[in-house]
């Protein structure tokens, strides 16, 4: 069932559980704009083809705030958003390991395997590469792990994923990124907490969060 967290003409931000697609794929297997699609046709009692614009997306293995388009308008404006980096993002992450003891600023340099679907950390200069930059903060630390608050100021494919196993602090379930820990079956300890954005019709900034699965507790 969709769990819808803001909702006007142009916008609808839910909150997608792990293990579902952002969108569909090879698999067949529904997706979350599936959902959005039967949601508003079912509420509104549109015919035909339902317009969803997809502007960002999250991992299947990740919950969180997905935020879609409803207008074609909205699609682009807010497209443009992320892809000039104004959206912010905030995310939270059980890591296994000692975290960082203050908020720092990682910068490291990314290059995606397209046909593995991998991405890791290599020189500064490797053809291919690009800077990606995550804002860690420490939340707490229950036992062997720390519960951490990530910014990404970059929006790269897998960066948090894979910077945050770069420096020794790989997500609990990520398995393909380090992890030898079990989480829930296929999800990794990552939800997207937070995002704000402007409204692409109206001089307005706007803040959605989705609180963290209750899994996690």
């Amino acid at each position: 069932m969709l769990t819808v967290l803001y909702e006007d003409n142009h916008c609808l931000a839910v909150n997608k559980p792990a293990r579902l697609l952002t969108m569909g794929d090879s698999t067949g297997d529904e997706s979350l704009v599936d959902q959005a699609r039967e949601y508003i046709r079912e509420k509104y009692h549109k015919p035909g083809q339902v317009f969803v614009g997809v502007v960002h997306r999250l991992d299947r293995p990740v919950s969180g705030v997905v935020l879609l388009a409803r207008t074609s308008k909205g699609a682009a404006r807010l497209s443009e958003q992320f892809r000039e980096g104004s959206v912010t993002k905030v995310y939270q992450a059980l890591v296994t390991g000692s975290g960082p003891l203050e908020p720092v600023t990682w910068r490291d340099w990314l290059l995606k395997d397209e046909i593995r679907n991998t991405v890791r950390c290599v020189a500064e200069g490797t053809p291919g590469a690009r800077e990606s930059i995550l804002s860690v903060r420490p939340l707490g630390r229950p036992g062997q792990h720390t519960l951490v608050e990530v910014c990404p100021l970059t929006g790269r494919s897998h960066q948090i994923r894979v910077q945050l196993s770069h420096h020794r602090l790989p997500i609990v379930g990520d398995a393909k990124y380090g992890s030898t820990e079990p989480f829930r079956e296929g999800c990794i300890a990552l939800h997207a907490a937070a995002l704000t954005f402007r409204h692409p019709t109206r001089e307005e900034t706007i803040t959605v969060a989705a609180p963290l699965p209750n899994s996690w507790r």
